[in-house]
């Protein structure tokens, strides 16, 4: 017969631990999909704005002005005009990138911060 003072299983604090850990990995989770899902519309954009017909020919505040406008439909809240730089390496080749980050509340005073670097590059 087995000796009941070797019983096997899980104990109250280790189920509590467990508890405590899925619940702090949902609550990050949780906090930063929101963050992961604009991230995902400001590339989208970017990209969609880089395989246009004629977006070369684009003043950089026209590029400016349609991709504000375009953030502004999808509610994207993040991404400020000064958070697009736009360069022209050669007179056929335009890049634009878009850089910024976003701080978000984890839980009390503590707070996590992603930061996004997008780029395109634009040819004829």
């Amino acid at each position: 017969m087995k000796d009941l003072h070797h019983q096997r299983g899980v104990t109250g604090i280790t189920m509590i631990l467990i508890v405590a850990l899925i619940a702090f990995f949902s609550l990050i989770a949780i906090r930063l999909f929101p963050v992961y899902l604009e991230h995902f519309k400001v590339k989208s954009h970017l990209e969609n704005l880089a395989t246009e017909a004629g977006a070369n020919k684009l003043t950089d505040k026209q590029i400016r002005s349609t991709l504000a406008k375009r953030f502004d439909i999808d509610d994207v809240e993040h991404v400020r005009p000064e958070d697009i730089f736009i360069e022209h390496p050669d007179r056929n080749t335009t890049i634009i990138a878009i850089e910024y980050e976003v701080r978000t509340t984890a839980f009390g005073n503590v707070d996590m911060v992603v930061s996004f670097v997008d780029e395109v590059e634009v040819n004829p």
